[in-house]
């Protein structure tokens, strides 16, 4: 038996499964975990950014049981920074490293959490399931449409725990929200719609520069084609480019089209897709992507799904800057991830339930981290497994090249193709700088 199995075979043993399923159905809440003697995971976290200091920090003020055992990052200045979060929370201080496969070749690390730019995600996710590495990965999980189908298929060969960060999935507010509508309170839902609403500033270009002191700027690249550095092509303005990023749809869209798919209860996807963009509003903007867009997806059965993204309001769109609608045949919800749901019901709109006081505000990320680490220790599925976040990426995915393409598609759900667009089906996937890419 080897070391992987044996350390699984322990966490396993140290923790009661159904004791922690029944009290998770019952309250709904990560404390029902911290109640639990849970066995000490060791973590390694890759990328080292701005959401990532946001995970450390809670992992260390909820104590959770873990020991975090490398911090990783092409810049070392991300690394000092998130090491700070860490003062007291442990006797032994993190290894430090800008190679991610120390972290994954490490057998003494059970599960590495990643939040690296989104060309990253898939080989690092795949590598880390070859060294039997469970996965918490940000969102989206792939940064081309194949990708999702490569780590569908390493984490069912390498039997490895996956979780995309769409923390929204196990959030109080939604469970609520979510027993509501399988009781049919608003009927059938025959549409789901989905925004983001935020008001953006026009980013103009600077010229190339030297990359900062210290930073290994070619592993940064990785598998992205080589470019000369761009100050604006590094932390955190890499979104706005197609070489690292989805764009706004895949950025904060992901969080909202997830919920979209959710809500509508949809596990299938699209046959048409119909997509518009354009550059409303940031004239001169340095990104490779329109200013909003809109995108609209029919399901086999007719039921539709909406995107909407708006640079110019700062009001956001029923009260929220990301959020969802659900219309169902008796009325509709009202959803946002930053923790609220409004029900309004019949023909006059009488208003219904909502998240209740005692949940408002509530964004799922320590429920959501807590379902991964005891996934982990025993072995049981997550709920941003990776066929789940396959179908909310395609989504991402599936509209860009609509968009960039002929503005409206069919789509085979099956065959997981478009119709007579061979244009569309190459920008499924892409080309790999050697020697970084997708293990084979």
């Amino acid at each position: 038996m080897n070391h992987k199995q044996t350390r699984r075979r322990f966490l396993q043993d140290s923790t009661k499964v159904a004791a922690i399923t029944a009290a998770t159905s019952a309250l709904g809440g990560v404390h029902v975990f911290g109640a639990e003697k849970s066995a000490k995971l060791n973590i390694g976290i890759i990328g080292c950014g701005s959401i990532m200091g946001h995970h450390v920090k809670g992992l260390v003020e909820r104590k959770e049981a873990v020991s975090i055992s490398y911090l990783c990052d092409v810049d070392p200045r991300q690394i000092e920074r998130t090491a700070k979060y860490m003062h007291g929370f442990q006797s032994k201080p993190p290894k430090q490293t800008s190679r991610y496969e120390d972290v994954i070749g490490d057998k003494n690390v059970d599960a590495v959490i990643i939040a690296t730019p989104h060309h990253w995600h898939a080989p690092m996710t795949v590598a880390a399931m070859r060294e039997g590495k469970d996965v918490y990965i940000e969102k989206p999980i792939s940064h081309v449409y194949n990708e999702g189908h490569q780590i569908i298929e390493a984490a069912k060969k390498y039997k490895c725990v996956v979780q995309q960060g769409s923390q929204m999935r196990n959030s109080p507010v939604t469970l609520k929200a979510e027993t509501l509508l399988k009781q049919g309170i608003i009927g059938d839902i025959k549409i789901a719609r989905a925004w983001t609403a935020e008001s953006r500033s026009t980013v103009k270009p600077v010229p190339d520069s030297t990359p900062p002191k210290g930073v290994d700027y070619d592993r940064w690249l990785g598998p992205a084609p080589k470019r000369d550095f761009n100050q604006l092509r590094f932390h955190r303005s890499w979104r706005m480019f197609r070489d690292y990023a989805n764009g706004e749809i895949g950025d904060d869209g992901i969080h909202d089209l997830d919920m979209a798919a959710w809500g509508l209860g949809v596990d299938t996807l699209p046959q048409q897709i119909t997509a518009r963009g354009s550059r409303m509003m940031l004239h001169g903007h340095a990104s490779d992507y329109p200013d909003n867009m809109n995108v609209t997806y029919e399901y086999p059965d007719g039921r539709l799904l909406i995107y909407e993204n708006y640079p110019f309001t700062a009001y956001g769109l029923h009260g929220f800057d990301n959020g969802n609608v659900f219309y169902g045949t008796e009325g509709h919800m009202i959803f946002s991830r930053r923790g609220a749901f409004s029900v309004f019901l019949g023909p006059k709109n009488k208003k219904g339930p909502t998240e209740g006081k005692d949940l408002r505000g509530q964004r799922g990320y320590p429920e959501h981290m807590s379902e991964f680490l005891n996934a982990v220790r025993n072995r049981t599925p997550t709920k941003a497994n990776p066929q789940t976040a396959h179908r909310s990426c395609a989504l991402v995915h599936l509209g860009e090249i609509t968009y960039r393409t002929r503005g409206r598609l069919d789509f085979d759900p099956k065959k997981e193709q478009f119709i007579d667009c061979d244009e569309a089906n190459t920008l499924l996937g892409k080309t790999y700088r050697k020697p970084y890419g997708l293990p084979t």
